[in-house]
């Protein structure tokens, strides 16, 4: 049977609410889809049809290339199965792409950016969707083939983020990491050769500094609890979640937000973390039960979150979560704003700064091994790189040793 390409309207919303435009490629029922770098809002999408209806501003010129490049992928398809008896859609898709020296970087990265939304990886969507589109500013929202990008260009990109988008060097290189990922993506499928690979030993490196940890201590943490609040206003709230992180050895606010009833199971905290999947059981402490004692009254059923802000997520739907998530996360930190005020602590205060002040406070007390299971972390290694933030004391001394005379 011969392989059939269409026009499609995927049903994947981008994040500015327009849907993807893709090339359907069929064969003995198996599908598979290349992306054209175009979208549109549904309903200038003429389903039967198969093109853009009038009501687009740029209708003319969209069918035109729709057109024109369906004719063009019909006829590799037919020169394809010539030269092979033997194929598949994703073959022939292959074989499109390798064809097609000039897909753009963009045409990709849309590509790239669609599997990580339709994989619901939605926080590193959001942040690497935000780096593509600084990457197009950069270029004046010019397109960009993979050939183009050169060493020296991706020097004046990370001139133009530090002068004139204020990043700084780590967050700098977050962003050529993207670029990269999607400059391999394309070396993979065949798009590019890699002779023309930017990054590497004789180009550009990417080398992260190391970034400065620095947590609460006993007194700061204490300061926080002995605070006066109102009960039930935002900055009590606030406080409760953030000590609940803490008290949970440093847990991302994200798994805290997520916490339900049903986890606390003969006194133990039983549930799934968001970055990595992995399964996690941990002794609920007095402290926390004691912060879970106040939202008790608003708890509807075992399956019902602890903390208020996904009671109204819409059930299975994680993009809705992911949201309200991290809405709540930028409320919080603006909240814990005026908790540092108020408690005199000079440090800034951040929802993530509850897994450094646990690592702060613990020390060099707590073995590697114990660290790592209660950090979560995959490798040991991690979990010494990370502990070595805060830890002092051998050094100290050491110093004292040598100073005092």
């Amino acid at each position: 049977m011969s392989a059939s390409v269409k026009i499609v309207l995927r049903q994947r919303k981008l994040s500015d609410g327009t849907y993807p435009l893709a090339f359907r490629i069929t064969k003995d029922r198996h599908t598979s889809f290349i992306h054209l770098g175009k979208s549109i809002k549904k309903d200038d999408w003429d389903c039967q049809e198969k093109k853009v209806k009038k009501s687009h501003p740029n209708s003319g010129k969209l069918n035109t290339f729709l057109i024109d490049k369906i004719k063009e992928y019909n006829d590799l398809v037919l020169e394809i199965e010539k030269q092979k008896k033997d194929t598949s859609s994703r073959k022939i898709k292959s074989a499109i792409k390798k064809g097609n020296e000039n897909l753009s970087f963009f045409q990709v990265a849309t590509e790239y950016l669609a599997g990580l939304k339709a994989a619901k990886k939605f926080s590193r969507h959001s942040g690497e969707f935000s780096r593509v589109k600084f990457f197009r500013e950069f270029l004046k929202g010019e397109d960009i083939v993979f050939q183009e990008i050169t060493p020296r260009l991706l020097e004046n990109f990370l001139i133009y983020l530090k002068s004139y988008r204020g990043v700084c060097d780590r967050t700098a290189m977050n962003y050529l990491i993207v670029i990269r990922t999607i400059f391999n993506r394309a070396i993979k499928d065949g798009l590019v050769d890699r002779r023309f690979y930017p990054f590497g030993d004789n180009n550009v490196k990417i080398r992260f500094s190391q970034s400065i940890k620095i947590g609460l201590t006993r007194e700061e943490v204490n300061a926080m609890t002995e605070l006066d609040l109102k009960m039930g206003s935002d900055i009590w709230h606030t406080r409760n979640v953030w000590l609940t992180a803490f008290y949970f050895a440093g847990m991302r606010i994200s798994d805290v937000l997520k916490l339900k009833w049903n986890d606390i199971i003969d006194d133990r905290m039983i549930y799934r973390m968001n970055k990595n999947q992995k399964v996690s059981s941990i002794k609920t402490p007095d402290k926390a039960l004691a912060i879970f004692d106040y939202y008790l009254p608003e708890k509807r059923s075992l399956d019902d979150y602890i903390f208020p802000e996904l009671k109204k997520a819409i059930p299975g739907d994680d993009e809705d979560i992911y949201t309200k998530t991290r809405t709540a996360i930028k409320k919080f930190n603006d909240c814990l704003g005026d908790i540092a005020e108020l408690a005199k602590i000079d440090k800034k205060l951040t929802n993530h700064i509850a897994r450094h002040t646990f690592g702060n406070i613990s020390g060099d007390t707590i073995s590697p091994q114990m660290l790592q299971k209660l950090y979560r972390h995959s490798d040991l290694k991690t979990t010494i790189g990370y502990q070595s933030n805060f830890i002092h004391k051998e050094a100290d001394e050491a110093l004292e040793k040598v100073i005092n005379f």
